[in-house]
């Protein structure tokens, strides 16, 4: 882990434009949004393979699952507040729901940003606290989402390497970057990032920084914390979780997205088969969001509790329970 940060979305189109060079089959779409997704440059690149619906989910979903069936591999990308907010049928009825034969859903990969509270100044109207709870439960459909930039690259090329349909969401603003360029993803796996057994911190997206940030911290107190990066939402790796929990007797989870249905949710359901242990969840307690500038966004998140101090506040009061 480094100091430095990077942007989610300018990664995303550098590694469209490799993945474009590589295959011919790949076609990228967008929603009137693909200069801020960084998807422009694909079209620049390859304009042929490049299609911009205009503001037209729905429509945007719809055209990425019939290029799938006739053998592309489709990315098809715009904030998450829309995609899946405004086509949750066409996801559901034109992505993930035909089959032929073993291929289950079409291949279609739905890459999203501006997800959680983070978006800043749009407001609570434009704030996805949502799209885990919604994607997850659809089947044949893989959720993804990366601590930061360089997550983002080699989970693109991932994917368009695996058949069938992903959603992915990346963040707006520039993120703490958590990875070196050497590090390795496999889709339904985890990765532990600092060894613990007191307790497990298993977070997802922009609060793994803050997972590592307040490890660091309770080390100073003596209490020894696992983190996880839980990457994968959907396959969630069973077996990280399962082992954490046995090994330090408690979890802690953190999402950019409402508590409710969310990641947290998904780890619950896991370890209360498996080896059940006490779990706190934070993330957004069932409330929206609301307009803040982009230097406001910490003060929004410590709101709605997402910060490194809560999770030390939480790991200490969950351990005050074990």
């Amino acid at each position: 882990m480094t100091d430095e940060f990077g942007d989610m979305r300018t990664a995303y189109g550098k590694a469209l434009i490799e993945l474009g060079e590589q295959d011919k089959n790949i076609v990228v779409l967008g929603a009137d949004t693909t200069d801020s997704l960084k998807t422009s440059g694909f079209g620049k690149n390859f304009p042929d393979r490049f299609f911009n619906v205009g503001i037209a989910e729905a429509n945007l979903v719809s055209v990425a699952a019939g290029l799938a069936y006739s053998g592309k591999t489709s990315f098809a990308s715009t904030y998450a507040i829309f995609l899946p907010g405004r086509c949750v049928d066409q996801i559901r009825n034109s992505i993930a729901y035909p089959s032929r034969g073993e291929k289950k859903g079409l291949n279609v990969k739905l890459v999203t940003s501006h997800g959680g509270l983070s978006v800043g100044p749009d407001g609570g109207s434009h704030q996805t606290i949502e799209d885990i709870a919604i994607m997850r439960v659809i089947p044949n459909m893989k959720v993804l989402i990366p601590a930061d930039a360089v997550a983002v690259s080699k989970l693109t090329k991932n994917i368009a390497q695996i058949y069938g349909p992903f959603y992915m969401r990346m963040a707006r603003s520039k993120v703490p970057t958590v990875y070196s360029d050497s590090q390795e993803f496999e889709i339904g796996k985890g990765i532990t990032l600092r060894d613990g057994n007191d307790c497990t911190i298993a977070a997802t997206g922009i609060t793994v920084k803050m997972a590592l940030d307040a490890a660091e911290k309770l080390q100073q107190d003596g209490i020894s914390c696992r983190v996880i990066d839980c990457f994968t939402i959907k396959p969630i790796d069973k077996d990280i979780l399962e082992k954490a929990a046995r090994e330090t007797g408690g979890i802690v989870t953190c999402e950019e997205h409402n508590v409710m249905g969310g990641f947290g949710s998904a780890v619950t359901e896991v370890v209360s088969e498996s080896y059940p242990v006490p779990i706190r969840r934070i993330g957004a307690q069932d409330k929206f969001g609301e307009s803040a500038r982009d230097n406001e966004i910490p003060q929004l998140l410590e709101k709605h509790g997402i910060t490194s101090i809560n999770i030390e506040k939480t790991v200490k009061d969950i351990r005050s329970k074990q």
